[in-house]
């Protein structure tokens, strides 16, 4: 770091009055802190490295108090990292603000296959630590696990179920896989089948693997209930909220069976709940229904949180999550990414595989191309659906995808309406029917399949609500607005 840009960084960092993911500050004007192992740690196990800044206190609301030996500070910090495991290197710039001398010290990141780095006085449990936001925290001993998981290549996919046995496996399945293996390799043609499943890891020792029990069991979730998928569609923007009837979900289920039942059950969870509008080309006349998100797109995501999530003991008690928002989708599947892969580069370099068997298997099924295209795709069809790019977090032991609806309030079989801004002549033709429906007593449920909706939260609040508010409708048990028995009739 040139003094320069020293300058220009503490000058950003006063000017915000915060510490960053990768900016520690250390006054330092009485002596050398003693204890920088933490953030000497956690600097080193994030992948854009950090700067501490010495000479600057944030408790005296960022003021430059200067450092109280260049020459000591440096000796100390450098002792410090000398007793880090593998030890830091780090690189020093001194400049002078007011008369006052400030000194850095860049921590550089240490490549993945060497971390954790930790303090050898404390050890690899207790002294390696992660930065989040500007604070250091121990990491977990799942996140120690999964560097060196990665360092010493653990393959938790090749497990042997102890307690499964061969006949635990369809059979039917088994006989597509080995006639589609043998199909273009003629050096697995003349085997027998026992022989192939070994070969290709799906049985070890007489027993399958948890690879070949996620992938050809009837029912893996026998051996392993947690590794499903928990889908749940959400009636507001964020857990918690519940929608008019007080429902916390609008639909939920677990998705279970082996890796090709659950990749059909969650694409067809999303098209049933889904929103669909339908455009009427001006040309034709011809009807045409969008969904809300592109179903290769999503079948794309959580395809890929199938095949790449840790299947670890650490893991083994949390599903897949699909969440659909009124405003996005979310998939989170345990385990970051895997190696040395980031965000940035997903669908751009060729990363390293966490569960290889799977993958190649689930080509062989083709179920997935293994061709590192999903991300890409993903990216290409919501751009021609001109939706938001999809985002994508690698977080603390999870990876997270998300899809941003369209901008409009979809409503099953009827044109798109902008959100919060209702079609006013469809609002007022609609409004008036239901008011004349509603003559004789309606329950909640008649309403709904009155005004052709899938959804009762939108119809109550789009067209019972206001009504009611306003007088026009009259509640049948008006001590009690949400009952389920609840029945409405124009006044």
């Amino acid at each position: 770091m040139l003094e320069l840009e020293l300058r220009k960084l503490i000058d950003t960092v006063r000017a915000r009055h915060a510490e960053e993911q990768t900016v520690e500050l250390k006054a330092a004007n009485q002596g050398c802190p003693t204890k920088l192992y933490d953030t000497l740690s956690s600097f080193s196990n994030q992948d854009d490295g950090g700067i501490i800044i010495f000479g600057v206190r944030e408790k005296d609301d960022f003021a430059v108090v200067g450092v109280y030996d260049v020459q000591d500070l440096m000796k100390h910090v450098t002792e410090q990292c000398n007793q880090m495991h593998p030890k830091v290197r780090a690189v020093f710039t001194t400049c002078e603000i007011d008369g006052k001398h400030v000194v850095s010290a860049e921590i550089p990141a240490q490549d993945v296959a060497d971390r954790p780095c930790f303090y050898e006085g404390k050890g690899r449990y207790r002294g390696a630590y992660v930065r989040v936001g500007d604070a250091d925290e121990p990491m977990t001993e799942y996140e120690i696990y999964s560097y060196e998981a990665f360092r010493r290549k653990y393959e938790d996919e090749l497990r042997v179920v102890g307690r499964a046995d061969p006949d635990d496996l369809n059979r039917d399945d088994l006989l597509k896989y080995e006639l589609a293996l043998k199909q273009d390799r003629p050096h697995l043609a003349q085997m027998e089948q026992d022989q192939i499943l070994d070969l290709m890891s799906i049985i070890r020792n007489g027993h399958p693997t948890l690879a070949g029990t996620m992938l050809f069991a009837p029912y893996p979730q026998a051996f392993f209930p947690q590794y499903g998928i928990i889908a749940t569609h959400i009636p507001g923007t964020e857990v918690g909220v519940v929608g008019e009837d007080g429902e916390r979900f609008i639909d939920n289920a677990r998705i279970e069976g082996n890796l090709g039942e659950q990749l059909r059950g969650a694409v067809a969870f999303v098209r049933k709940n889904m929103r669909i509008k339908t455009v009427i080309s001006p040309a034709t006349g011809e009807r045409k229904d969008k969904t809300e998100y592109p179903i290769e797109a999503v079948r794309e995501l959580v395809l890929n949180a199938l095949i790449h999530r840790d299947y670890s003991i650490h893991t083994q008690g949390m599903p897949i999550q699909l969440q659909m928002f009124e405003d996005r989708l979310v998939i989170t599947n345990p385990g970051g990414l895997y190696g040395r892969l980031t965000v940035d580069q997903l669908g751009k370099v060729q990363p390293d595989t966490r569960n290889p068997v799977i993958t190649n298997a689930m080509e062989v099924l083709a179920l997935a191309e293994n061709r590192y295209s999903g991300i890409p795709t993903v990216r290409r069809l919501m751009a021609e659906a001109g939706l938001p790019a999809p985002q994508f977090e690698n977080g603390r032991g999870e990876f997270r995808a998300t899809l941003k609806a369209p901008d409009y309030t979809l409503v099953p079989n009827e044109p798109a309406r902008p959100r919060n801004n209702n079609n006013e002549n469809d609002l007022k033709g609609k409004t008036a029917a239901l008011l004349d429906f509603c003559r004789i007593s309606r329950t909640r449920r008649e309403i709904v399949d009155f005004l052709n909706l899938n959804s009762s939260a939108y119809a109550m609040r789009a067209y019972v609500n206001p009504l009611v508010d306003s007088g026009r409708l009259t509640l049948g048990i008006p001590d009690r607005p949400k009952s389920p028995r609840q029945t409405y009739k124009t006044s």
